[in-house]
């Protein structure tokens, strides 16, 4: 099983991104979903329950990005607004079976998608 993420790209200062991740196996799911981002360390940035019941932000994108998920196409969404240079980083999508958040040791990772903001 394999977790898919999709739109990434390049963008300006001020400009929005909507990244998306599925698992492979439309039949797999976990309890938590969510997404690191890897620029000069690895940052935790958001994470998801099943439920939606319990959700995290990261510091740095509090009041700017919003993460979402849509259980009938076991996908998660990560709404990027008001866009900065600082978030350019490549963006993982990690899931884990139990907990409320995931962490670095999570078990399923993607492949990353890169982000890239111009000033």
């Amino acid at each position: 099983v394999e977790l898919i993420e999709s739109g990434g790209g390049l963008v300006q200062a001020g400009d929005s991104l909507r990244l998306s991740c599925t698992f492979s196996d439309p039949n797999f799911t976990t309890n938590v979903m969510g997404w690191f981002r890897q620029g000069p360390g690895k940052e935790f940035v958001a994470s998801i329950t099943q439920s939606g019941g319990t959700i995290f932000y990261g510091d740095a994108v509090k009041g700017r990005f919003t993460i979402s998920r849509d259980n009938t196409k076991n996908t998660v969404y990560l709404q990027m607004n008001s866009l900065k240079p600082e978030d350019t980083a490549v963006y993982y999508c990690a899931a884990h079976q139990r907990g409320l958040t995931i962490t670095t040791t999570s078990k399923y990772w993607g492949q990353g998608t890169q982000v890239t903001v111009s000033s």
